[in-house]
C-alpha cells in the first residue's frame, strides 16, 4: 500500500469548510468520494488541518492511501471545478498531512475603499473605514511569539486545543496592496478560528475602536468573550503547510 501526498487548492466559497459534516458539502467529502469512484475502495483523505465554512485554499495539504496510482486528471475531471488536485506524489509511508507539519501560514484580505471589486468580493473583506497603517504594524507585532491564544479562539479547549491554547506565531505583518492590506500569518500550529480572531482584532486597533494595549490584557485575561468578534471567512486563504525537508 503506497501513501500519496497531495496538495489542494480550491474556493470554499459554497462549502461547509474542509472536514466532513453529516449536514454539509465539505471538501474532505468530495474528495473521499472521488476517490472512491476512481478506484472502488472507501479511502480516508487526511488533511493538514480543517478550514472553516467559506474559507479557502490555495495549497491545502492532504495524504492518502492506495494499492494503486491515482491519475490527477481523472480525479479532476469526478471533482467540482472550484476544487483542484495540483500534485499528487508518493511519500513515505511515515508521513502523515497534520501531524509533520511543522508550519502554516494564512493570509487574509482586506478591501478599502467606496466600491467593492466585483471579482474580489469572495475573496476579500470589504470595510468603507481607513486603517492606520502604523497602528496596524505595531498590533500584528504584538501577536508575534509564544502566547496563550484562549482569548482568540473559538472552542479552545476541544480537539487539538484540549492539551492547551499555547501557539507559536512566527509572522504576523500587514502589506498594502491595490485594495487595501493582506494580513499574513505564519505559526506552528493554529486554533479553531484563531487567525480570523487575530484579524478581528487587528481591525479594530487599526481603525481606533480598541487601544493597542488591549492585545496584551487579552492573552492575559484567557477569555474569548472579552475579545472582538471574528472577521469574515471569505477573506482567509490557507496559502503554505510546511514539511520537514525530507517530506517535500
Amino acid at each position: 500500500m503506497q501513501r500519496y501526498k497531495c496538495k489542494i487548492a480550491y474556493d470554499g466559497s459554497e462549502y461547509g469548510g474542509w472536514q466532513v459534516q453529516p449536514n454539509s458539502m465539505t471538501i474532505q467529502s468530495l474528495c473521499q468520494d472521488a476517490l472512491y469512484r476512481l478506484t472502488g475502495v472507501k479511502t480516508h483523505f487526511t488533511g493538514s488541518g480543517r478550514t472553516d465554512s467559506g474559507v479557502h485554499a490555495l495549497a491545502q495539504v492532504a495524504h492518502f492511501d492506495s494499492e494503486n496510482p491515482v491519475n490527477i486528471r481523472a480525479f479532476n475531471g469526478i471533482l467540482p471545478k472550484d476544487i483542484r488536485i495540483i500534485t499528487i506524489d508518493p511519500v513515505s509511508r511515515d508521513f502523515h498531512a497534520r501531524y509533520s507539519a511543522t508550519s502554516k501560514t494564512y493570509r487574509y484580505h482586506i478591501s478599502l475603499g467606496e466600491v467593492h471589486d466585483p471579482f474580489t468580493r469572495h475573496y476579500s473583506h470589504h470595510m468603507f473605514y481607513s486603517l492606520d497603517e502604523q497602528l496596524l504594524h505595531k498590533a500584528c507585532a504584538k501577536f508575534i511569539g509564544t502566547h496563550d491564544f484562549t482569548s482568540f479562539a473559538n472552542s479552545s479547549s476541544e480537539g487539538a486545543a484540549a492539551k492547551g491554547a499555547v501557539r507559536t506565531v512566527t509572522t504576523c505583518k500587514a502589506s498594502p496592496t491595490d485594495f487595501g492590506y493582506t494580513i499574513e500569518v505564519t505559526g506552528t500550529g493554529f486554533l479553531y478560528k484563531m487567525v480570523r480572531n487575530i484579524v478581528g482584532c487587528l481591525i479594530k486597533i487599526a481603525t481606533g475602536k480598541l487601544p493597542i494595549d488591549r492585545i496584551d490584557e487579552l492573552f492575559d485575561a484567557k477569555d474569548r468573550t472579552l475579545a472582538p468578534s471574528a472577521a469574515p471567512a471569505k477573506g482567509l486563504f490557507l496559502c503554505n503547510v510546511q514539511y520537514p525537508e525530507r517530506f517535500s
